[in-house]
């Protein structure tokens, strides 16, 4: 597990790719448990066989899929996870470090746990990822924003039937396309669904509405170059 050069309060640009940018999803399923990761590995509270418990919970009908089983301790999240894109080969999450090598550990657990899943579902043996994760301090609010919505749209566009180039071009329907999408935070960042995976932190209270934070995407994607304006934060 590294060590990482940051301090609590920090927000941090998290990037990685599957191995040699090979897939790290192949289905729904393998999405849906990536965000079970997500949802349930934030946390200083670790049980053995973590997904065993919350299967068993599901099961018995005590809870639904990504709410807290009910005899586990209150949550100590890691991190503050802001926003996040799951893509096919790759993920973006937009992370805030609120303990001390907080990040450092979260990351660790998703990489060792999704692996894991992987290589036992599929037979595989290594690494799943291309490498250590990859990320940048972002330092100005300003660019936070800015980078949210790289996430959280931008990157998520390249999905649109038709491509980035067509997502632009239809970006009202486009838009639509990625809040009815749970593998990116979009929707749940303006209430469209409850997976209890993003804190928003700073966020909440950056635009008075889903509206005004569309026009403010539209206006970075179609009217600046986004990757231009953000490139020292991007790390793809």
């Amino acid at each position: 597990m590294r060590k990482e050069p940051f301090t609590t309060g920090d927000f941090i640009h998290v990037f990685n790719r599957g191995n040699r940018k090979m897939l790290i999803v192949h289905n729904d399923s393998d999405k849906w448990r990536f965000l079970k990761v997500l949802r349930f590995l934030n946390d200083k509270y670790s049980p053995p066989n973590i997904f065993r418990e919350i299967e068993i919970s599901v099961n018995n009908g005590k809870s639904r899929q990504f709410e807290r089983p009910k005899n586990w301790p209150s949550s100590q999240p890691l991190v503050k996870i802001l926003s996040f894109c799951l893509m096919p080969n790759h993920y973006h999450l937009l992370l805030k470090e609120v303990i001390d090598g907080g990040i450092s550990k979260f990351m660790h657990r998703l990489s060792t746990s999704f692996t894991n899943y992987s290589n036992i579902k599929y037979d595989e043996v290594g690494s799943l990822f291309q490498g250590n994760y990859r990320a940048k301090l972002i330092k100005e609010e300003r660019y936070l924003q800015y980078v949210d919505v790289y996430i959280q749209v931008f990157n998520f566009f390249e999905l649109y039937p038709g491509g980035l180039e067509k997502a632009t071009k239809e970006f009202d329907k486009a838009f639509d396309f990625i809040l009815e999408s749970p593998f990116c935070s979009l929707g749940e960042s303006f209430g469209r669904r409850k997976l209890n995976i993003i804190d928003r932190d700073i966020l909440a209270g950056t635009f008075e509405d889903l509206k005004e934070y569309k026009e403010f995407a539209r206006e970075l994607i179609i009217y600046h170059n986004i990757r231009k304006d953000i490139n020292k934060y991007t790390i793809d």
